[in-house]
């Protein structure tokens, strides 16, 4: 076991280059990588043009994160962080994505609303105002959440920089909110699986011909994502359902990759269900971990699967300390643990805590002989 005490790594290599953006400016590339699963990005860092609009579009802090790095994922398909530099979104601002997640308007309205067909830009379907509450809800549920845009770049021979990709995410309910009146009730319609996946790839198509109508993604590939949110009161994330990619030529879609990716809390009734083997392993290292502490009960996991794989296991035990001593000595027991509970090719990470804040982190990678594991001061 390693134990490592508040250090890392000097990030003081870079590569300084020129962004041309409308205007040329100075960039710097940091030349260290953290790992080859992470695009190295440019300084200083320029925000998405659609910054903050995911925090208020989707339901859980749980699904913000996953939509974003899961993104990323789906990315390195078709563009390598070796070779790729991340930027957020330039191309699609505020206004734009705004546009996209309204409803679409009917003639009517249109006039209504004072608005002339150009503006008619919502993709989600049109509410005809027909029905009870319930049918037209039931009947048009809200598809599309948020739309977010990953911009990737790469350095050309006069040592500059341009877009050379570009990854557009869907987010998608899985449930649609709605209310009968004004500040009512919260009332929710549970959105069929194949209903979800039938109306998101319509939604892409829109959006693919878009895309080939915006400044700056006209000739790039691009790449979009299908993903489906949890619902507000999960405590896992929502994931990915299916990818498509057109190449720079292309201005409509011909196919798509299914994702079948799924998160699972540990433990529960579903986990134990449709993985009982992992449950076990984790319900026996529960077990262990409860003896050091009496009457606790806190471990929790949250698990990736890649079809029957498991990927990624994130573990949190958050503990009342009342010493170091005691956090390191507690933190070397739960490393012993994990490597006597779980199989050698599960990778998994495990954050300890307190009152106080993180105490340690403790990291083992698949098929790794020992973990890395970080106290904290």
């Amino acid at each position: 076991m390693l134990l490592v005490s508040g250090c890392a790594p000097k990030l003081d290599k870079k590569e300084e280059v020129i962004q041309e953006d409308g205007k040329q400016e100075k960039a710097i590339i940091p030349n260290y990588q953290i790992s080859e699963n992470f695009y190295r990005t440019i300084v200083p860092f320029k925000p998405g043009k659609a910054r903050g609009m995911v925090v208020s579009n989707l339901n859980t802090r749980f699904d913000i994160v996953e939509f974003e790095t899961g993104l990323m994922r789906i990315a390195q398909d078709n563009f390598s962080p070796k070779s790729y530099l991340f930027q957020e979104g330039q191309m699609l601002d505020s206004d734009t994505i705004k546009a996209w997640l309204q409803r679409k308007y009917t003639d009517e309205q249109l006039k209504e609303k004072k608005l002339e067909s150009k503006d008619n830009l919502g993709l989600n379907p049109i509410d005809d105002g027909k029905g009870s509450v319930e049918q037209r809800n039931e009947k048009s549920p809200i598809y599309l959440a948020h739309v977010m845009e990953h911009d990737y770049l790469t350095k050309t021979d006069n040592n500059s920089l341009q877009l050379s990709g570009a990854v557009i995410g869907l987010a998608l309910n899985s449930v649609h909110y709605y209310t009968k009146e004004k500040y009512g009730a919260v009332y929710d319609y549970k959105i069929p699986d194949e209903e979800v996946e039938r109306e998101g790839k319509k939604i892409a198509d829109e959006v693919a011909k878009r895309v080939r109508q915006t400044k700056g993604l006209k000739d790039i590939p691009v790449t979009i994502a299908l993903f489906k949110q949890a619902p507000q009161n999960s405590v896992v994330p929502g994931n990915f359902i299916a990818y498509t990619h057109l190449d720079a030529d292309e201005d409509t879609i011909k196919g798509w990759e299914k994702v079948n990716e799924k998160y699972y809390l540990f433990p529960s009734a579903e986990a134990e269900k449709d993985h009982r083997d992992d449950t076990t392993y984790f319900l026996n290292f529960k077990q262990d971990v409860e003896k050091y502490f009496q009457n606790y009960n806190g471990v929790v996991g949250t698990a990736l699967y890649n079809g029957e794989e498991l990927v990624d296991l994130r573990i949190k035990i958050p503990i009342q300390f009342y010493g170091k001593a005691e956090a390191i000595g507690f933190t070397q027991f739960v490393t012993g643990l994990i490597m006597d509970h779980f199989p050698a090719y599960v990778p998994i990470e495990v954050t300890i805590s307190s009152v106080n804040g993180p105490e340690a982190l403790i990291v083992k990678k698949a098929n790794e002989k020992e973990p890395q594991v970080h106290i904290y001061e």
